[in-house]
């Protein structure tokens, strides 16, 4: 009796049938570069490393290696800060196959529970979609090396020194080309306020992105934002056992619509970083400035407990330790108090702050660099990176480092430079095949002089003279009439 791993066995060796079928086997043909281990090295092994790694396999890119820090099944966010019940988006659109439908989430689902299971099926909940992320993987045979994380970039001699800890060691590889795959957290990691940070001593609090809810089992809890990951940690808390869970929102009333509709379109998706550098931050400036707003599903999962609550126009100015707790003080000088704390306000965006970068993170350029009154109007807009058209590092200055370029950055804040999120299921489409073409035409750039002269070389004969030379006319000469 044929079993739902059967029929997923089955679909993955179709899917590789399929690409022999269009002619996309994975033939190298970047030339081997003296001094170097690796063409590319794509660091994070989520559903955005994992997608690019198999675009570069596709595009005849070899010498691929992807690393990811966390152990096996723990890459991304799936199983870790995210707390959503079902995905945001009903039946997902096209994730991380690149156009082949053997490899599609719906394949996925109809072979592991059957299509008329996936014809009822409507959101799609977040442990389904990591478990299609992990047979993506194995179907796409991308190898990954787990538990290896990136410490420090070193530019050395036209390629760069990558240096690696791996349990208690450390090592260094080469590469030619490093891409940054690392998502929500990749820009300097979760966004803590001060009023926080410098007030509590890490026992007291978290951010949404550590959070543990089951250890919280019986305590009080008070939540700062009111954005989709605020609710999904309420929602997580209360279903864990929380006694009570209490979120905090600055606005006179919770976001009720997302200024990013007029945005999805699909020409939009593909050209919004050919806009102007001004153009670019209008709009992104306009996003910014209505407050993301919570999903449907998340405010309904929390709201169902009795023991939630929502407090509006409830910034926090002062919070202190009190007793075994925390006591906090809004800014219209409400007091609660909580046993914990938990910060639901969202990430930093500079990429300056990526640890590895340390070494030449002043010569970054962000977009605080290229729109004049960037840092007045929106700090932590204007400290995101500055990419070009493949994602690439760009020089804050005409004397920065040419190498930058060879480092591509898809972490969430690479939103101000393309107009949408990075890393999120829908935006794979459109940003992974740039990424990939621009990783291609740098190679191919980098070796132009071995392709001119591979282009330029003498030829041998692929037709014998011998095969065609039986109906070769004879030519003769006839007599002229008198």
């Amino acid at each position: 009796m044929s079993t739902p791993h059967d029929a997923l066995t089955r679909l993955a060796e179709t899917a590789r049938r399929d690409l022999e079928f269009i002619g996309e086997t994975g033939t190298d043909w970047v030339p081997p570069a003296p001094g170097t281990d690796h063409n590319v090295v794509v660091v994070g092994a989520g559903q955005s490393g994992l997608s690019i790694a198999f675009g570069l396999k596709r595009a005849g890119i070899g010498r691929v290696s992807v690393v990811d820090a966390a152990p096996r099944g723990a890459e991304g966010i799936w199983r870790g800060p995210a707390r959503m019940s079902v995905l945001r988006t009903p039946r997902v659109p096209p994730g991380p196959e690149l156009g082949l439908p053997g490899l599609s989430f719906q394949a996925y689902y109809e072979a592991a529970y059957g299509t008329a299971a996936y014809a009822e099926l409507r959101e799609i909940p977040r442990t389904v979609w990591a478990d299609y992320v992990d047979w993506f993987r194995s179907a796409a045979a991308i190898a990954v090396r787990n538990g290896v994380a990136l410490v420090q970039v070193e530019p050395q001699d036209g390629h760069l020194r990558l240096h690696f800890a791996e349990g208690g060691r450390t090592f260094s590889e080469t590469t030619r080309k490093l891409v940054i795959a690392t998502g929500i957290a990749g820009s300097g990691g979760p966004f803590v306020p001060s009023v926080i940070r410098e007030n509590l001593s890490p026992h007291l609090y978290a951010h949404t992105h550590r959070l543990d809810p089951a250890a919280l089992a019986g305590k009080r809890v008070a939540i700062l934002g009111s954005a989709a990951s605020a609710f999904d940690a309420a929602g997580a808390l209360l279903e864990a056992g929380a006694r009570a869970v209490d979120l905090f929102s600055r606005g006179s009333d919770l976001a009720r619509g997302s200024a990013m509709k007029p945005f999805s379109f699909f020409g939009a998706w593909e050209h919004f970083y050919a806009l102007a550098d001004d153009e670019r931050w209008q709009v992104m400036q306009h996003f910014r400035r209505r407050a993301s707003f919570p999903p449907l599903p998340a405010v309904r999962r929390a709201v169902a407990f009795p023991n939630f609550r929502i407090h509006l126009d409830a910034g926090w100015r002062k919070v202190a330790p009190h007793g075994d707790g925390v006591r906090i003080t809004t800014a219209s000088g409400q007091i609660h108090d909580a046993d914990f704390v938990v910060a639901g306000t969202g990430y930093l965006t500079d990429a300056r702050l990526t640890p590895a970068f340390a070494d030449f993170a002043p010569t970054i350029a962000r977009w605080s660099d290229r729109v004049a009154a960037a840092g007045a109007e929106d700090e932590a807009l204007a400290a995101a990176p500055y990419l070009g058209p493949g994602f690439e590092l760009v020089g804050r200055d005409a004397d920065a480092p040419a190498f930058l370029a060879d480092i591509h950055f898809l972490a969430f804040s690479a939103m101000t430079s393309t107009g949408r999120p990075v890393g999120d299921i829908a935006s794979l489409r459109h940003n992974v095949p740039r990424v990939v073409a621009a990783v291609g035409r740098d190679l191919f750039l980098k070796d132009r002089d071995l392709h001119l002269a591979r282009f330029l070389a003498p030829v041998g004969e692929d037709l014998p003279r011998a095969a065609y030379a039986a109906a070769l006319a004879t030519e003769t000469a006839e007599a002229v009439p008198g």
